[in-house]
């Protein structure tokens, strides 16, 4: 789970779900499958979020106007929107990002260069990862009296596309909302 939340993006979909797929069979605890998830996501957030603090806003520019940093969809404008709409929006943006595919693995960097609040940091990771973990879990365990476990790792990827899909759907409403009461502010 460390590495999933670090800039290595391997899906926390390939461990949560299995070990709570063991839980349900008597091999573990569930409990423990959420807090050590959990857990391994904060200390791979925590990575992150001090690196981007360490290395910082040059290097991190310095990508953004690399070959790779464009290929990836990433320029100076882009990181520099995104560092604005952090400072204004850091604790929803951490806690809302741990839940979006794709953005769970990198939101820490920008709370490092904005140099968040660690503690305000740590809350709202521990938050957005929890939850996330809770329902792979419940996924995981749910599955192991109707699906065999070769066919597991199948449902789980359906199961956690139909999630990413409303989580994103979630995301968008809420930043949405956060765009609209700024608008709103600026009248």
């Amino acid at each position: 789970m460390a590495i999933e939340s670090s800039v290595i993006p391997l899906p926390s979909e390939l461990v949560v779900p299995p070990a709570a797929y063991k839980a349900a069979a008597g091999e573990l605890n569930i409990y423990l499958v959420v807090f050590f998830s959990t857990l391994g996501a904060l200390i791979g957030s925590l990575i992150n979020y001090f690196l981007a603090i360490f290395i910082g806003r040059p290097i991190v520019y310095k990508f953004a106007n690399s070959r790779l940093g464009h290929m990836m969809l990433i320029d100076e404008e882009a990181v520099r929107k995104t560092e604005a709409f952090f400072e204004r929006n850091g604790a929803i943006s951490i806690f809302t990002g741990r839940l979006l595919p794709g953005v769970r693995h990198l939101i820490s960097i920008p709370a490092g260069l904005s140099r968040m609040n660690l503690t305000k940091f740590i809350l709202y990771t521990t938050l957005g990862a929890g939850i996330w973990n809770i329902i792979l879990a419940a996924i995981g365990y749910s599955l192991e009296s109707v699906v065999p476990k070769e066919m597991l790792m199948t449902k789980v990827m359906e199961y956690s596309r139909h999630l990413s899909i409303a989580f994103i759907i979630l995301g968008v409403l809420v930043f949405g909302f956060i765009i609209y009461k700024a608008l709103q502010k600026s009248k």
